[in-house]
């Protein structure tokens, strides 16, 4: 089936991922509030663009792929108003909302960004799902696990987790949905779509995580750096 060939095709991208310093630091419990704000910050950098993008992806799908429409609409629905979590979130954490709003995201965010709507735009739309893969698949695996860990660190009310429990939960639940759609792709061109743009996502998220401020204890020893 295709969701497993495209998991196995993505493996190597995937780890690497998962091998981020600042998100092997929150599993193992290691957060400033530094840090966790900018990651917040940037997740509603490019979450404020899910819906445009999905809308986006929808008007382009070509015929033979208008059996997706009602699905891009579910992901829609359960998309909008995720980016005031986030904001909400911030806020719990004594962090200045509008600021963030207001804001400009760091390079590496805009540039995933402006690779997804490229992806749209001037590739084949279905390579969005790369993009789907990788940060519920992301999701899934470490929002749950990183945000208990955080919290205890830093002492923060269940407020300040709303974007990452409830996110968690609810890619958690679309996971199967996912894998249905995928399996039900059959054109080599828009499977190959598909993995090539998850894989650049997993790089493109990678260096997202990379920019990041890293709290005290995940910083690499200046010895080992050099």
């Amino acid at each position: 089936m295709f969701h497993d060939r495209l998991l196995a095709s993505t493996a190597d991208e995937r780890s690497a991922l998962v091998a981020t310093p600042i998100i092997q630091g929150a599993l193992r419990g290691e957060a400033s509030l530094p840090s966790y704000i900018a990651f917040l910050g940037e997740a509603y950098h490019h979450v404020k663009h899910t819906v445009s993008l999905l809308a986006a992806c929808r008007a382009r799908l070509p015929r033979r792929l208008a059996w997706m429409a009602p699905d891009v609409d579910e992901y829609i629905a359960e998309e909008s108003g995720h980016d005031e979590w986030i904001l909400d979130d911030i806020a719990a954490c004594g962090g200045n909302a509008e600021a963030v709003r207001d804001g400009r995201p760091l390079a590496a965010t805009e540039l995933m960004v402006a690779y997804a709507y490229d992806t749209i735009a001037r590739g084949n739309p279905v390579g969005f799902f790369g993009m789907v893969l990788v940060l519920e698949g992301t999701s899934v695996a470490l929002a749950l696990n990183a945000a208990d860990r955080i919290q205890r660190a830093l002492r923060l009310p269940d407020a300040a987790f709303s974007y990452l429990r409830s996110h968690g939960e609810l890619d958690r639940e679309h996971t199967a949905h996912f894998a249905a759609l995928m399996n039900r792709l059959d054109d080599r061109d828009d499977q190959r779509a598909v993995i090539h743009a998850a894989k650049m996502f997993y790089r493109l998220y990678g260096e997202v995580f990379a920019s990041l401020p890293l709290p005290p204890a995940s910083r690499i020893p200046e010895k080992l750096a050099a």
